[in-house]
């Protein structure tokens, strides 16, 4: 019996799915739903700013107001993978220990010919505006690559199968970040999140995440 296409890429999907289960990895998204995900402070899935398209979560370009969105789980020390595509122009990032509502360690997305591609620390792989990327390579218009590492106090970004950026949260200038992040009010001896949900940003410009899976690391 011949599959539609349709029908032949959904069975597809479920079984990349459950590969990566069986490999220890969890899907946050099912390529078919907003199941898992809300708007950032934690209200409904915002369909004004995004949407489910051809197996992935796009964001939408908008000039009347946008929002990120989250996760419903939070993570620890973890490995996170997923596949991205972003417009011309287009700017994005996902976030991860995220010290209040919305805010966290970036790692940038950007098209090649935005602004930001003067500041090396706002380029794609980059720690948004804290360090910039070594080696990165990427490309507009078609799917890219990423993974986030953090175990413990060590992190890393990789992009397109190359680790750009490594580092440790101990890094004083990542310290101050993180600090910087915490809710208004908070004293030195606040301590900081360590567990948090992924989010996933809008900025206005058309971007497309699929194939997002994560898995614990000890």
């Amino acid at each position: 019996m011949r599959l539609t296409p349709g029908v032949a890429g959904a069975v597809l999907l479920a079984t990349r799915l459950a590969a990566a289960q069986d490999q220890g990895w969890h899907s946050l998204f099912d390529g078919s739903t907003s199941k898992g995900w809300v708007e950032v402070t934690g209200k409904p899935f915002p369909a004004h700013s995004w949407t489910v398209e051809d197996g992935c979560l796009k964001a939408l370009a908008r000039t009347d107001g946008f929002e990120d969105i989250r996760t419903v789980e939070s993570f620890t020390s973890f490995e996170l993978q997923f596949e991205w595509k972003i417009s011309k122009l287009g700017q994005s990032g996902v976030k991860y220990l995220i010290q209040a509502q919305g805010i966290g360690l970036e790692y940038r997305l950007v098209d090649i010919y935005s602004l930001d591609i003067s500041d090396p620390t706002r380029i794609t792989g980059a720690l948004y505006s804290i360090l910039a990327p070594s080696g990165a390579n990427w490309k507009v218009g078609v799917f890219n690559e990423s993974r986030v590492i953090v175990q413990g106090d060590h992190v890393e970004h990789w992009l397109n199968g190359a680790r750009v950026l490594s580092f440790e949260t101990t890094n004083p200038a990542v310290q101050a970040a993180l600090r910087g992040m915490l809710p208004k009010g908070s004293g030195a001896e606040t301590p900081l999140v360590k567990e948090s949900p992924i989010s996933l940003e809008s900025r206005a410009s058309e971007t497309w995440f699929k194939s997002i899976k994560i898995r614990s690391l000890p």
